[in-house]
């Protein structure tokens, strides 16, 4: 709460200080958080004298958040439909439509609405970010105010004068990953189809079975629409026993080998990532056949356990990729050759160097996971010394698989990735304890996605 009344106070503040002559103020509101920050700056705003109007862009009832609709609730007096908005009325406009994490197409009725304010000639002030962006149509703002720090990629924005506003979020929040990261989720549109909200494909198994299935099972739980498991023909029907949600595609030999390459190739066609590794066991016809699969990958791609061998033999093979490696401490040590310090800052230092050096986005799972894109480095505090049992990292893959699949940018989706995985085993070990298992980690991946979107 307090958060949200540092930000409306913050763009009142800022707007009042830019736009001196300005009376007639309108305030055109989404139904999330964004919208909540526009209901705070107008009241602020309406407190000072100022005619202020409140627009909404959907119906009160669509409200989404608890915050949001208490904020409403002390500016209902203000508010009209956004049909009723003709922005030439008004000495300033306030975009409060849209915050972070947009992707796909811009629905209604906030592209007619952006369309509206964009070909206005009234000066407009963004929250947070332009609505819309990075998606076209955006918002052209003359000023944006956002919290705490410019938001990555931001400076292509059609920003105007960028405030960046301290409203009290802890400095933790620079070094730990916790829940924020939920506005990157890509939620799906209602007017999508099958196939619209993602589609993985899990390349693994041989001599393990399960692990390409946890991974698969991950994806699933996490909202991708399809999961197509390439698999060694030993291990198609095992595969698809476990679910019939899993669409399995039997490969030739009993391990992954180079003449599979083309069949793989095929379903890169039918999918918008990869997941490589899980289960696939050290034959070196297999890590023969994963680093070919890596190099010539257009997809994003999660690579994981035994293909992690393949990065290891060939660097250079994720140069321009966007490529998620997800190795624990062992893995990390035969990957790079460095030893991690026991000391965390120190271990920080050795991800960031790491991660820079490979030029992919590094998750080193532990007790703390730490998920770098090579400039920065963040900490992950969920998940319980129970994650130990086989299969979790397996289900890792998955999630961060479906992220990249929904269009996520890779440090988002990594980051996600460990806590919505990390959010789902503590939930698991609440029931189950010490003897929870992977499977149990994955079918709480919906609990957590239902608390927190």
């Amino acid at each position: 709460m307090k958060l949200m009344e540092n930000a409306g106070i913050a763009v009142a503040t800022n707007l009042r200080k830019e736009f001196k002559k300005a009376s007639k103020i309108a305030v055109v509101c989404g139904r999330g958080n964004n919208g909540g920050d526009g209901f705070v700056a107008a009241r602020h705003l309406s407190a000072e004298g100022l005619d202020v109007c409140v627009f909404l862009a959907e119906p009160e009832t669509e409200i989404s958040t608890e915050i949001a609709k208490s904020n409403f609730e002390k500016v209902r007096n203000l508010c009209r439909p956004a049909s009723e908005f003709k922005p030439n009325d008004w000495d300033v406009i306030v975009d409060a439509l849209l915050g972070v994490g947009v992707k796909g197409k811009i629905r209604e009725p906030y592209r007619s609405l952006i369309r509206k304010i964009n070909q206005s000639r009234k000066p407009v002030i963004s929250i947070d970010v332009p609505s819309g962006w990075p998606e076209e149509p955006s918002v052209r703002a003359q000023m944006t105010v956002t919290f705490h720090a410019p938001k990555l990629g931001m400076e292509k924005a059609k920003c105007g004068k960028l405030i960046v506003a301290d409203i009290g979020i802890p400095q933790e929040a620079e070094t730990y990953i916790g829940p924020g990261e939920f506005i990157y989720y890509p939620k799906p549109d209602p007017d999508s189809h099958k196939g619209d909200n993602g589609r993985i494909l899990v390349v693994g198994g041989g001599p393990f079975t399960g692990a390409p299935a946890l991974a698969g099972m991950g994806a699933m739980y996490t909202g991708a629409d399809l999961a197509h498991i390439a698999v060694p023909k030993p291990a198609a029907v095992p595969v698809a026993c476990y679910s019939p949600n899993l669409i399995v595609h039997p490969l030739s030999n009993e391990v992954l080998v180079d003449e599979d390459i083309a069949k793989i190739k095929e379903l890169w066609k039918k999918t918008d990532a990869m997941v490589i590794g899980p289960g696939l066991g050290d034959d070196k016809r297999s890590t023969h056949a994963a680093s070919e699969l890596i190099r010539q990958c257009p997809l994003p791609m999660v690579i994981d356990a035994d293909a992690l061998d393949a990065v290891r033999a060939s660097p250079g093979i994720i140069k321009d990729k966007k490529a998620v490696l997800t190795p624990h401490k062992g893995e990390f040590e035969r990957l790079t050759g460095i030893r991690l310090s026991e000391d965390l800052d120190k271990r920080d230092l050795q991800v960031i160097q790491a991660a820079k050096k490979m030029r992919g986005i590094l998750i080193v799972k532990g007790r703390i996971d730490l998920v770098s894109d090579g400039e920065k480095v963040m900490r992950n505090r969920t998940g319980n010394e129970a994650m130990t049992v086989g299969g979790t990292g397996d289900v890792l893959s998955g999630i961060c698989g479906c992220l990249l699949a929904k269009g996520m940018d890779p440090f988002h989706a990594a980051r996600l990735a460990v806590f919505l995985n990390g959010a789902a085993g503590d939930l698991a070990f609440q029931e189950k304890g010490y003897g929870l298992l992977a499977t149990d980690v994955a079918e709480r991946i919906p609990y957590v996605l239902r608390r927190y979107l």
